[in-house]
C-alpha cells in the first residue's frame, strides 16, 4: 500500500499543482486577504475533496457517468458559478488594503470557506476525474473503505500544500506589486475562473 499511495501522491501532485478554481481562489485570496484570513478557503477546498471522494466511493461518480441529466444539473450549476465568480473579479476596481488588515475583516472566513467549497462541489469534472482514477489504486482483494479513506488523506494533504504555496505567492506578490498589481491580479484570476467556466459548459461525459 506505501508503494500505491507513493505513485498516488506524485500523480495526484501533477494534477493539483496545474491551476484549477480553488488553486486560482488561493492565489487571490492570500493576495487580497493575507495568509490567515485564506485559510477557511483552504479547509473548504480540502474538504471537497473528502466530500468528492467519498460521493464517488458510494458511486455518486458512476451516476453522473450514466446519468446525462443529472451530470449536465452538475455542470451547468458549476459554469454558472464559476462564470459568477469569473466575472466579479473581473469588474473589481482594484482597491486594495494591504493583507491583515481592511479587506481581511470585509469578508467573513465563512463566506471564503463556502466559496473554495463549493467551486469544487460544482464541478463535475471533478467526480469524473477521481471515478476513473482513484479505481487504479484500489486493491479489489482488501476492505476498501480504508484504501478510500487512505487516498483522501493523502489528497487533501497535497492540496493543502499546494493552496498554501499559492495563497503565500499571492501575499507576498501583493506586496511586492501593492495598489497598482491589485486590479491585474483580480483580472487574470477573473479571466483564467470564465476561461474555465467556457470549457467546463463544453465539457461532455465522455471526454
Amino acid at each position: 500500500m506505501a508503494d500505491t499511495l507513493l505513485v498516488f501522491a506524485v500523480v495526484a501532485f501533477i494534477g493539483i499543482a496545474t491551476p484549477g478554481p480553488t488553486v486560482l481562489l488561493a492565489l487571490n485570496n492570500g493576495a487580497r486577504l493575507g495568509l490567515r484570513a485564506s485559510l477557511p478557503g483552504m479547509a473548504g477546498a480540502v474538504l471537497s475533496d473528502v466530500v468528492l471522494i467519498g460521493a464517488v466511493a458510494l458511486g455518486l461518480g458512476a451516476l453522473l457517468a450514466a446519468s446525462e441529466f443529472w451530470f449536465s444539473v452538475v455542470k451547468w450549476i458549476g459554469v454558472a458559478y464559476l462564470a459568477y465568480l469569473g466575472l466579479r473579479l473581473c469588474r473589481s476596481s482594484g482597491a486594495l488594503t494591504l493583507p491583515d488588515e481592511a479587506a481581511a475583516r470585509t469578508q467573513s472566513g465563512r463566506a471564503v470557506f463556502l466559496r473554495s467549497f463549493l467551486v469544487a462541489l460544482t464541478n463535475p469534472k471533478g467526480y469524473l476525474f477521481f471515478s476513473a482514477f482513484l479505481p487504479q489504486f484500489i486493491s479489489t482483494q482488501a476492505p476498501q473503505f480504508p484504501q478510500y479513506a487512505a487516498l483522501a488523506a493523502v489528497f487533501a494533504a497535497i492540496d493543502l500544500l499546494v493552496m498554501f504555496a499559492y495563497a503565500c505567492a499571492g501575499a507576498r506578490a501583493i506586496r511586492l506589486f501593492k495598489r497598482r498589481g491589485a486590479r491585474w491580479l483580480d483580472r487574470a484570476c477573473g479571466g483564467a475562473l470564465l476561461a474555465l467556466a467556457g470549457s467546463l459548459a463544453f465539457y461532455r461525459r465522455g471526454a
